[in-house]
């Protein structure tokens, strides 16, 4: 009979591989590049791993110690995907700092980093991401000090997640009033305070030579297309390279690459100078997911579909081809399995549905190559993992998720339970 050690041995190298990588990811050492390269390095193709959150190596490392091998492999197989690194708060000299380190990081492991700057003032309507900078010079300020730590390397930056999907005391084109109407905000300014900050950080982080910048596109679940496309050009995406669509929510990819070609036909279609100019600013005029299309049967999206054959290939001057216009980029860290829909017979009130949501899994893995011509890239944006906040739902004086069961961590904590369950019900699988 074999000796013990010969049976074990397997199990005792996995648990040393896993260990290992978790521990190379936590010094962010990543593919490193070779020692004896004397030319300079051809531009980046691949994406950046950020050093691992605290909380999934510390799992890890327990799942490592009680045998449970399966679940510390396939959550190092995630902490080991490439993901976004968020810049949230700080001096301009700290973000500064921050972002250089970053950087560094990435030249070192010859790869691209994906960039969260998510700092703008009275972000998330100070709900459960509650924070920023104190006013627009302060927040203008901040990017100064962010870009000045990209520098002329290369990034793909994402600036500010909800920023443009939750805008204090805006009245949308379609006329509809913004729920966030902050009392310490002055109502006649706070919306174009908010152009006016978004428009600053597109001007000072375009004019980097290497970088991408790309602004918030909600994702298909929320605004419609002709509401987005307008915030978009109110906040300067001409200026960027375009927007991005999905970030910390579960909508499906497919639907989300539909929504893309969308807006960009419609960002086309609203500043199209061709026959008078009729159209322009007209982006309420865009056929959307709400209509022709019908937002809950995805078989229906084909009719939005023909209103930009309709309106946008078949215009007078058309554009020549998807290249030339404004392209998206997905967050697909946590939107394998779709969106979450609250049981049947649910209390009355807000199921959250974004927030924390059951049985949601990992999506598409990062990538620069879609293959398809509104999108320039598939990403894990939200760090898969961690908690969306302390979701109550329905209940919100209960202090627990009635869902789970028990309280959720912080906005930004580890969420363990939800990273075993992104892991399980990955898609495709890890």
């Amino acid at each position: 009979m074999p000796h013990p050690l010969v049976r074990t041995r397997p199990k005792v190298l996995a648990a040393g591989a896993v260990v290992a990588l978790s521990l190379g990811l936590s010094l962010g050492l990543t593919t490193p590049a070779s020692a004896h390269q004397s030319q300079p390095a051809p531009p980046a193709t691949r994406l950046f791993t950020p050093p691992p959150d605290k909380g999934a190596v510390q799992q890890i490392a327990k799942l490592v110690t009680t045998h449970q091998w399966s679940d510390a492999l396939a959550l190092t197989k995630m902490a080991a995907t490439p993901q976004a690194v968020w810049f949230t708060k700080g001096t301009p000299a700290e973000v500064k700092k921050s972002v250089q380190t970053t950087m560094l990081q990435a030249k070192l492991t010859h790869t691209i980093p994906v960039l969260v700057a998510y700092n703008l003032p009275y972000r998330d309507c100070a709900q459960y991401s509650a924070g920023g900078a104190a006013d627009t010079a302060s927040y203008l300020a901040w990017i100064d000090g962010f870009a000045a730590g990209i520098g002329s390397g290369q990034a793909i930056v994402l600036l500010e997640p909800d920023g443009l999907g939750i805008i204090p005391w805006y009245t949308a084109n379609t006329g509809a009033q913004e729920w966030c109407q902050p009392a310490s905000l002055n109502p006649a300014t706070a919306a174009s305070d908010r152009f006016t900050q978004v428009n600053g950080a597109v001007d000072r982080l375009t004019a980097l030579t290497n970088t991408k910048v790309y602004l918030d596109g909600t994702h298909s679940g929320w605004l419609g297309v002709g509401d987005i496309s307008d915030r978009l050009h109110k906040a300067g995406v001409e200026k960027a390279d375009g927007f991005f669509l999905d970030v910390s929510n579960y909508e499906l990819s497919d639907h989300q690459a539909k929504y893309a070609s969308w807006i960009s036909q419609c960002l086309w279609y609203g500043t199209n100078t061709a026959e008078g100019g009729w159209r322009v600013g007209h982006f309420d005029y865009c056929g959307s997911q709400y209509y022709p299309a019908t937002p809950g049967d995805f078989s229906t999206w084909g009719l939005t579909d023909q209103w930009y054959t309709n309106n946008v290939t078949n215009a007078p001057n058309p554009p020549s081809s998807p290249a030339v216009l404004k392209h998206a980029v997905i967050d697909t860290s946590r939107n394998g399995q779709g969106p979450w829909t609250a049981p049947a017979g649910s209390p009355a009130g807000d199921p959250q549905v974004w927030c924390n949501p059951p049985g949601r899994g990992l999506g598409l893995t990062p990538t620069l190559t879609t293959g398809n011509p509104y999108v320039d890239a598939y990403l894990w944006v939200k760090i898969p993992g961690e908690s969306d906040g302390q979701c109550t739902r329905w209940a919100p004086d209960g202090g627990i998720d009635p869902v789970r069961g028990y309280a959720d961590p912080a906005a930004g904590d580890w969420f363990p339970q939800m990273a075993l369950e992104l892991v399980h019900n990955a898609s495709p699988s890890l």
